[in-house]
């Protein structure tokens, strides 16, 4: 049998999307799905929104990419925005999620090697997802990720998630940084304890490291707060920002702090198309967004609206689902077998889009632009989708 033109990497399903409209994807046979995976966390306002596109469209016709060897007057403009939301002093901008994760770990390595540390060790976490590149797949312990890359890259110690004496007892003389995601996105929705992160921000000073925040899923306005950091009251020294962050348009970010950028000085980072104009417009149009006023208060009061139906609806399956767990609009549905046949059911036979993820969970990602009747919705198509659903003979 000959390969498929595209690499068959992805067990594609048989949607096949071809227009987006607000909280919907149309596919090229006419059916309309309720969007509820919004691209696994990437399509923060919807499909088509008006702002995004036209800020698009506009930098298109103007410029839309220059070598970063020239000034960047749209990447400096962009840059300042986020240093001055958040905690940053500079950014490095990146295409990806796993680009902003590989720019993080330099940047972690690099501050202690470039004032005479030979420190290179990341303290990482069971289930987390960083990325698929080499660096970021032995950040991770997950074995599917490992399997026909061999060998790995050394450096990498792994501890059980929300573990905050594993954290302790891992830590040497050789120890950089702590790596993880404040909520573990394909991990299932698992956000972590106060105590663990304030934990580890507390073992980052007193061991002089760092701690690096993977946001990439739960960061820009998912949770209700611009980064998820902001919920346990911590200040990270670098943040790998991506998905959400374009509203749809291929682009990451690394955020940090100036002590933590100390080593990343000219020639030891680059990016041929980081930081391009077309990027830093949909990245300003995205942040016209979501830091107007009312607009995460917003995502909050959705979140808790969601999670409250939720909550109701699972007590009528309880041979299906156990929980609800995540914060904002980043949700998960605990079920009580694995998810991907119940994902499919509900694509193909109700007309809703979710994720799977790691320990038995439904991902529930909508675009942060949703109604109260998308809610709804989505609740009808749930309950109808739970009431036809064949349990697999293995569960």
């Amino acid at each position: 049998m000959a390969i498929t033109p595209l690499m068959p990497v992805y067990p594609r399903c048989g949607f096949r999307p071809v227009r987006g409209e607000g909280a919907y994807l149309v596919s090229d046979d006419g059916r309309r799905a309720l969007d509820f995976a919004s691209g696994i966390a990437v399509n923060l306002l919807g499909h088509g929104h008006p702002h995004l596109t036209k800020a698009i469209q506009d930098q298109a016709a103007t410029l839309m990419h220059v070598s970063n060897l020239y000034g960047s007057p749209q990447g400096e403009a962009f840059a300042q925005r986020l240093v001055d939301n958040t905690f940053a002093d500079t950014v490095f901008f990146t295409n990806s999620g796993a680009e902003a994760v590989e720019c993080a770990i330099k940047t972690a390595r690099v501050y202690h090697q470039s004032a005479g540390s030979d420190r290179f060790e990341i303290i990482t976490f069971k289930q987390a997802f960083h990325g698929r590149t080499m660096a970021t797949i032995s950040a991770s312990n997950q074995e599917k990720m490992h399997k026909g890359f061999l060998p790995l890259l050394e450096g990498f110690r792994y501890v059980e998630f929300d573990d905050l004496e594993g954290a302790r007892a891992a830590i040497t003389d050789k120890t950089a940084a702590f790596l993880v995601e404040p909520v573990q996105g394909e991990g299932g929705v698992r956000p972590a304890s106060d105590a663990f992160l304030k934990g580890l921000r507390a073992l980052a000073d007193e061991h002089g490291i760092l701690l690096i925040l993977d946001e990439v899923q739960c960061g820009v306005a998912r949770t209700g707060k611009l980064y998820a950091y902001e919920h346990y009251g911590i200040t990270p020294d670098i943040v790998a920002s991506a998905k959400g962050i374009g509203g749809g348009f291929p682009m990451g970010a690394c955020l940090a702090t100036e002590t933590a950028a100390r080593g990343m000085v000219v020639g030891t980072h680059g990016s041929t198309y980081g930081g391009n104009p077309l990027a830093m417009a949909a990245g300003q149009a995205v942040f016209d967004v979501i830091l107007a006023e009312g607009f995460l208060e917003n995502v909050t009061a959705l979140g808790e609206k969601l999670t409250q139906a939720l909550q109701q609806f699972i007590g009528n399956y309880p041979e299906l689902f156990v929980k609800v767990r995540g914060k904002g609009l980043m949700l998960g549905l605990v079920m009580t077998h694995e998810t991907r046949a119940f994902v499919a059911h509900l694509r193909d036979n109700h007309g809703l889009l979710t994720v799977a993820a790691g320990e038995n969970t439904l991902r529930i990602l909508p675009p942060l632009t949703i109604e109260q009747s998308h809610i709804d919705e989505f609740i009808e198509k749930l309950s109808a989708g739970a009431a036809s659903y064949e349990m697999p003979a293995a569960a």
